[in-house]
């Protein structure tokens, strides 16, 4: 009787060992199946889904979220377009700031520390109407990415004819050049970013002939870069960082340059380059 006993109590111990070894494991095992929550349904919130995971990523590291943002934007833009065209004749606002207001929306649900500077222009240019739907989206005050598309408005459709963007970490600006002979749209797409010591200046020439969209000139990184447009001229001031390094170590006023570009049937051609200041003692 003792001896069943004992073994009636063996059997019960092994049992409970048993289930506080594996009933946890099969917790884990539980909790490890969970799948994480799918993005929203609506375009605002999948948006902000993505733009969320973009947080603490290295800009080299962010290419496949910043694509599929990008697809999202567009992709409901090219739809945007079809349902809200341009007024005939124009209302006091101007349709850019229409398309401006649409991806503010479409970024509406993106929260700090992820930020979207939507930027926008509509030009009119050989009976169409171009528009260009840009934005920046930031996860950091280094970490940017930028898009700037283009469309044209002919024959009651508007229709996306390319796609660029740009220089990553820079903000958006626009500025419309003029064309030797007027054959092509021109669009010069410039920014800012931060340097180490000074902000750094980037500028690229953007031309769409009724076909394609190219770039035909580019500069980057400007040091302390500041831009000007005097007469469909281009004016970039600027330091070497060679020399406001040296002048910073031994006190003095690193000389400041001027570059000046005139638009030409291939870009933007060198007038001239020369130094504003002598360096200070």
């Amino acid at each position: 009787m003792m001896t069943t006993t004992k073994k009636a109590l063996g059997i019960l111990l092994l049992a409970v060992i048993a289930t506080g070894i594996f009933l946890p494991a099969a917790g884990w095992a539980k909790k490890k199946k969970r799948k994480e929550a799918g993005p929203p349904p609506d375009l605002q919130g999948h948006v902000a889904y993505l733009a969320q995971k973009l947080y603490g990523l290295h800009l080299d590291e962010s290419g496949p979220l910043t694509s599929e943002i990008q697809k999202l934007v567009l992709d409901h833009m090219q739809q945007w377009f079809a349902q809200h065209p341009p007024s005939d004749p124009p209302t006091e606002i101007p349709y850019h700031v229409d398309v401006r207001r649409e991806l503010e929306d479409v970024f509406s649900k993106v929260h700090y520390p992820v930020y979207s500077w939507p930027k926008t222009f509509a030009v009119p240019w050989n009976n169409r109407l171009l528009i260009g739907a840009g934005y920046t989206l930031g996860w950091s005050k280094s970490e940017r990415a930028n898009v700037v598309a283009l469309y044209e408005r002919a024959d009651g459709k508007t229709t996306l004819k390319g796609v660029t963007n740009f220089v990553d970490s820079a903000n958006l600006n626009y500025e419309f050049l003029p064309s030797p002979g007027g054959s092509d749209f021109r669009v010069l797409v410039y920014g800012t970013r931060l340097g180490k010591s000074h902000p750094r200046l980037s500028a690229e020439l953007f031309s769409y002939d009724g076909n394609e969209l190219k770039s035909l000139w580019k500069k980057e990184d400007y040091y302390d870069g500041k831009i000007d447009f005097e007469n469909g001229r281009v004016v970039i001031s600027y330091m070497k960082e060679s020399e406001f390094i040296e002048a910073a170590t031994y006190g003095r006023t690193p000389p400041r340059y001027e570059a000046v570009y005139q638009p030409s049937p291939k870009g933007l051609d060198i007038v001239s380059d020369h130094q504003l200041s002598a360096q200070g003692q």
